[in-house]
C-alpha cells in the first residue's frame, strides 16, 4: 500500500496553521516568529510526556530512530487534541538529507498520518538538500536571514541563561530575563527588524549586558557539557529534560549552540568538494556563507566575553580541533562536529560531558561513544558518559548513570589541579596525521 498525503502548496500559507515539533525550544520559538513575519500561521508544539512516546510507538516501528518516533507521536497527539481545524492544518518537519534514518522521517510521518486517519494533512519539508521539492516551504532570502537571526539569538539567550541560572540570587531571575529577550527578539523579527548583521551584533551586546546585570553569587559548581544527536541533545522531550535534571544536581550546564550544526552542514559542502571533487562554485558559495555565519557567532561570543561570560571559539577554530583524532570526512549524523564539541568543552573548562544519543544510532555511536577513549587519553580530566535514549530506557536508569558521572565530577572539583593534558603528537610519537581516520 502506498502512503501519501497532500503536498504543501504556496497557497496554503494563507489558509493553514503549521505545527512545528519541539526540538530546540528557544531557537524554534524564535523561528516561529520569523515565519509569522512572512505571513505564516504557525504553532510551536509543547505537548510532552510519556503519552507522546506511546502514541509514536503505535505507528512507528520501535527499531526506528527514537527522534522520529517522538516527533511523529507529538504530531499525532496534537492532531487528536481537538484544538485544530484538521482541514486547515499542516505539519512542518526538517530534513538534513544525511545518510541515516533521519532522511526518512517524512515518509514515516506520512505513513503514520494515513494509518491514524489523518491522510488529509499536508506535510511541509524544511531542507536545503533538494529533498521533497514539491512539499517544501517557499523560502525567500529574507526569511532565511530571519531564521539565521532566530537561531543566533536563541543560542545566545540559551547560553547566557545557563551560565546565570545556577548562581542567581533570586529564583526565576534568569528565566525571566530569558523570556524578556525571547519576546523582544521575536518582536524584532515580526516587525522586520533585527536580522541584519549590523543589528544583530549591536543587539548581542545589549542582551549579554542585561544578563550580566542579574545579581548572582558564584559558588563552585560541577560544569557539565551536553553533546549528542541533534534532537536528543536539545529536546526536553527527547532527553527527559536533561538540562533541568543536571541543574537540579547543582550543575552549570553548557549546551553548544544550534548554529554550530548549521555551520557544520554548510562546511560539509566545501569538504565534499575537497574530498570527492565537485563544483568549485558550490564550495566557494559555502565558504562565503560560512564566513558570514562565523562572523555572527564570533560577535555573539565577543559580547559574552566582554560581559564576563564563557564563550567558545569560532567555528573555523572548532574545525581544527579533531585533527589527528577523527577525519573531517566523518560526517554521517553529527559526524566530526560531535567529537569537536567534546574537545572544545573539555578545553573550555567543562570536562564533565553527557553524550546523549538515540539507541542504535550507529553514526553517533562512532563519533560520540567511539571517541571517548581517545579524548580521555589526550585529556585525563575528561569525564564523559554516553547515555542512550529510546522507548524502553527509563529516566531512572539514565539519571542514575549520570549521577555516577557527577560523583566523579564532584571528587575532581575538590581535587588538586590535574597535570597538563597530553597532545596527539606526544601520544603518537610524532606529528598527528592530518584527517586521521577513527
Amino acid at each position: 500500500m502506498e502512503y501519501t498525503t497532500p503536498n504543501f502548496t504556496p497557497d496554503m500559507v494563507k489558509t493553514h496553521t503549521i505545527l512545528i515539533p519541539n526540538m530546540a525550544p528557544i531557537q524554534f520559538r524564535l523561528m516561529a516568529d520569523a515565519l509569522r513575519s512572512e505571513g505564516y500561521t504557525v504553532e510551536f508544539l509543547g505537548n510532552c510526556g510519556s503519552r507522546v512516546a506511546q502514541l509514536g510507538l503505535q505507528y512507528v516501528h520501535n527499531d526506528t530512530c527514537y527522534p522520529a518516533l517522538l516527533v511523529i507521536g507529538q504530531f499525532l497527539d496534537a492532531l487528536g487534541s481537538g484544538r485544530y481545524d484538521l482541514d486547515h492544518t499542516a505539519l512542518l518537519i526538517t530534513q538534513t538529507g544525511g545518510g541515516c534514518r533521519a532522511s526518512n522521517y517524512i515518509k514515516l510521518l506520512r505513513k503514520a498520518l494515513v494509518r491514524a486517519g489523518y491522510g488529509n494533512i499536508p506535510v511541509a519539508s524544511l531542507n536545503f538538500s533538494g529533498l521533497e521539492k514539491d512539499s517544501g516551504l517557499p523560502l525567500t532570502v529574507r526569511l532565511l536571514r530571519k531564521v539565521i537571526a532566530a537561531i543566533e539569538y536563541g543560542d545566545l539567550i540559551m547560553a547566557l541563561r545557563s551560565q546565570v541560572r545556577p548562581y542567581q540570587n533570586a529564583p526565576g531571575a534568569a528565566e525571566a530575563m530569558a523570556e524578556k529577550w525571547i519576546a523582544t527578539a521575536g518582536g524584532w523579527l515580526r516587525a522586520d527588524r533585527g536580522y541584519t548583521g549590523h543589528e544583530m551584533k549591536r543587539n548581542f551586546a545589549a542582551i549579554a549586558a542585561d544578563f550580566a546585570a542579574v545579581p548572582i553569587t558564584r559558588t563552585p559548581r560541577v560544569k557539565v557539557g551536553v553533546v549528542g544527536e541533534i534532537y536528543v541533545k536539545y529536546s526536553p522531550l527527547g532527553n527527559n529534560d536533561l538540562e533541568r535534571f543536571l541543574e537540579s544536581q547543582d550543575c552549570e550546564v553548557n549546551l553548544p549552540g544550534l548554529m554550530g550544526f548549521v555551520e557544520y552542514c554548510v562546511a560539509n559542502y566545501r569538504l565534499d568538494v575537497d574530498l570527492y571533487g565537485g563544483k568549485h562554485l558550490v564550495a566557494g558559495g559555502a565558504d562565503l556563507l560560512l564566513s558570514y555565519l562565523d562572523s555572527l557567532g564570533m560577535a555573539a561570543a565577543r559580547a559574552m566575553r566582554d560581559n564576563g561570560f564563557y564563550a567558545p571559539g569560532s567555528f573555523r577554530e572548532l574545525m581544527k580541533k579533531p585533527q589527528g583524532i577523527i577525519s573531517l570526512g566523518a560526517k554521517m549524523g553529527e559526524g566530526w562536529l560531535l567529537t569537536a564539541e567534546m574537545l572544545e568543552l573539555v578545553e573550555g573548562g567543562y570536562p564533565n560531558i553527557v553524550c546523549a544519543q538515540p539507541f542504535g544510532c550507529l553514526p553517533n555511536h562512532i563519533v560520540g561513544k567511539g571517541m571517548i577513549n581517545k579524548i580521555r587519553a589526550l585529556y585525563p580530566q575528561a569525564n564523559i558518559t554516553p547515555v542512550d535514549y529510546d522507548p524502553s530506557a527509563t529516566a531512572v536508569n539514565q539519571e542514575n548513570r549520570i549521577k555516577l558521572m557527577l560523583a566523579v565530577a564532584r571528587e575532581n572539583l575538590t581535587a588538586p589541579a590535574a597535570p597538563a593534558p597530553a597532545t596527539a603528537e606526544s601520544l603518537a610519537g610524532g606529528p598527528p596525521a592530518v584527517g586521521a581516520a577513527f
